[in-house]
């Protein structure tokens, strides 16, 4: 995989409750691929993580604020999940539209376990094939999703998974898509 995504940029957009693991091995897959990742947040400084939703994990450093970036200055974008981190990203405007925006753009995205409900709130779920975690299935369904219970999906630009159980699957499959979809811009 070294080398693959060599000169690709990879925003990975997540707040505070951000599931540690899905933020990290995902992020480290693709810097090992050769990719340079920023984290954006909402906030600037440091975003708090968690494990299993409910204990703390640590934080990590914010690299840029939402309103200050554009999908423009990225090839693909990564959104990890944990129940809160994707609740605080729908209830901000510019976190919606980026997510909107990108996914319209036709470059790669990526989105495990709570993540997909960021599609939801950007309307841009209807008539996509996702997974997620079991508990936003209904939500994706009533914004017109197909749900499978499936580790990765891709459909079109939009890679899914379920929940850290598939980290190894989901990592491989983002770094591929992240290299099929890098010419796009």
């Amino acid at each position: 995989m070294a080398g693959k995504l060599n000169g690709r940029r990879v925003a990975i957009l997540a707040a505070d409750g951000v599931e540690r693991v899905e933020l990290e091995q995902p992020r480290q897959a693709v810097d090992q691929a050769g990719a340079q990742t920023t984290l954006i947040s909402i906030h600037d400084g440091e975003i708090a993580a968690r494990n299993n939703d409910l204990e703390d994990a640590g934080t990590f450093p914010v690299d840029k604020v939402i309103g200050d970036v554009s999908p423009d200055d990225f090839d693909a974008l990564l959104l990890p999940g944990g129940t809160v981190n994707p609740d605080q990203l729908r209830m901000n405007e510019d976190a919606v539209n980026f997510v909107r925006t990108f996914v319209q753009s036709g470059k790669p995205v990526a989105s495990i376990c709570h993540g997909p409900w960021n599609f939801v709130e950007a309307d841009v779920a209807r008539g996509r094939r996702l997974t997620s975690y079991p508990s936003i299935r209904t939500d994706l369904r009533n914004a017109g999703a197909e749900v499978v219970d499936e580790d990765v999906v891709t459909d079109g630009n939009i890679t899914t998974s379920r929940s850290p159980d598939d980290l190894p699957t989901f990592c491989k499959r983002i770094v591929q898509e992240f290299g099929q979809g890098a010419d796009v811009r």
